[in-house]
């Protein structure tokens, strides 16, 4: 099965590094018009350069930056036919025992996970409902399935948000051609701070977590990417409002 994306334009934000950058590498070489958005106006440029895309700087936490952006798309494109949200984070809080988390740093996690999520489709739903097409991809956690690691309040119920959302944009979306599904990766090397989160757990805490992985082996951002390009192409039409856990058989 070969999946193809000639003549689609896509959005695909947290694109600067990691996870969203190899689904954006993976969409543009299979043949699609690939817009890239991040905070870090750095790596999203050298994102871009890489596989020839467009990027964009903003921080999507607003409705107005949300229907900026994608005004800009549409001007610059004429259509957006596909939305990956792959931007979110821990943003450091890990580890932290829920006496230390105050509101800013709670309030911090769901504008970057679940904020951006609803503000990006909320500004893309009239353009794809117009075309009566659309493929939109939120980029969940195994956190936001069921309780992992001690001391991500804030992610974890952020990424529980970000799944109901998921699955209520599904049922809202449907009958308008538009569908909406969820990958929910395992623990993936995938950027600095995953990186640090990495190496905070010591040989002994690494040898355990890949022990439990069925594959024993952590994932890769392409893994990640292959399971979000499916859920974009056209052979899965008919699939929406799905979390699909790809994480080596964790869970």
């Amino acid at each position: 099965m070969q999946l193809r994306f000639d003549n689609r334009v896509a959005l695909v934000t947290g694109a600067a590094q990691g996870i969203g950058r190899a689904i954006a590498t993976a969409l543009a070489q299979s043949g699609a018009k690939v817009h890239l958005a991040d905070i870090d106006a750095e790596g999203v440029a050298a994102t871009a350069k890489v596989i020839g895309a467009q990027a964009h700087v903003a921080d999507l936490g607003s409705p107005e930056a949300a229907q900026k952006l994608i005004a800009e798309i549409v001007a610059a494109s004429g259509k957006l036919d596909i939305l990956v949200h792959a931007a979110g984070g821990v943003r450091g809080q890990v580890g932290r025992s829920i006496e230390e988390i105050s509101e800013s740093d709670w309030r911090v996690i769901f504008a970057a996970n679940v904020d951006a999520a609803f503000f990006l489709a909320q500004a893309a739903a009239p353009v794809m409902k117009q075309a009566g097409y659309g493929r939109i991809v939120t980029i969940s956690s195994g956190a936001g399935l069921r309780p992992s690691l001690t001391g991500i309040q804030a992610y974890s119920s952020a990424k529980h948000a970000l799944v109901g959302l998921t699955k209520q944009l599904a049922w809202e979306f449907g009958p308008k051609g538009i569908t909406v599904n969820s990958v929910a990766p395992g623990f993936v090397r995938s950027n600095p701070a995953t990186e640090r989160q990495w190496e905070s757990y010591g040989p002994e805490g690494q040898k355990k977590l890949v022990e439990g992985i069925h594959t024993r082996r952590l994932g890769t951002p392409d893994d990640i990417a292959n399971a979000t390009l499916f859920f974009l192409s056209e052979q899965a039409g008919w699939i929406t409002g799905q979390v699909l856990s790809v994480d080596g058989g964790r869970s």
